[in-house]
């Protein structure tokens, strides 16, 4: 079993960004985590496709494109042609959810669904033959450095019995509330990938925390 550690940019130092960028990848990130919020579909603005145009200019790690935005159909064309190697939407839009996961994989990336703290699995398991990634929110999404809505790891556990069970093949993702303890929990509910934001950049010492964690993930997983 192999998880990787996603550094969320959300908690990076913006004026230090390429610097800290080239630090995760000396650290041994595979994987960054973009959070693109419209202050419409939760309550905080990031940023849209010229940084993330930027990003991909900066560094060749594969990109997660989290799109928390009311009208993702709208965004889809330029976060791909921006660099995005995967682009995840939430369940939370509706009906729409399946034809933008289509268009998502039109473009040859992966497609990846994100479901909030209050939204069972039961309403997307219809969905999860289409995902490649599902990304459970762990806080209620739009701030980063919130605690972790422990009950959310349920979520992780069923998904995983389910995949098993159906021999789906998609990662399964947590964001929100990671630090050197609750890390652990998620490694126990059978998560792939682990975004982590104040966890990794905490302190002006992306480095050091990155390989804490790496650190902890590989103990963890080597107790099995």
């Amino acid at each position: 079993m192999n998880v990787e550690i996603v550094p969320s940019l959300l908690s990076a130092d913006f004026t230090r960004l390429g610097e800290q960028i080239k630090i995760l990848e000396k650290a041994g990130a595979k994987r960054i985590h973009l959070d693109i919020m419209d202050g419409h579909f939760v309550p905080n603005i990031t940023f849209g496709p010229p940084m993330v145009t930027s990003i991909r200019k900066a560094t060749p790690l594969h990109l997660e494109s989290h799109l928390m935005i009311t009208n993702p159909e709208k965004f889809i064309d330029p976060f791909a042609k921006a660099g995005s190697n995967t682009i995840l939407v939430h369940a939370e839009i509706g009906e729409r959810v399946r034809e933008l996961l289509q268009k998502i994989k039109e473009y040859g990336i992966s497609a990846g669904l994100v479901v909030n703290p209050e939204t069972p699995i039961d309403e997307i398991k219809n969905q999860l033959q289409y995902v490649d990634h599902l990304l459970i929110m762990t806080v209620n999404p739009g701030f980063g450095a919130q605690k972790m809505i422990m009950e959310c790891l349920d979520k992780v556990r069923y998904v995983k019995e389910y995949r098993d069970s159906q021999g789906l093949k998609f990662y399964i993702e947590v964001d929100g509330g990671i630090n050197d303890k609750t890390i652990v929990e998620a490694i126990d509910a059978g998560v792939d990938l682990i975004v982590a934001g104040n966890a990794v950049f905490k302190n002006d010492s992306p480095y050091e925390n990155f390989k804490l964690l790496e650190r902890i993930v590989s103990e963890k997983i080597n107790e099995r």
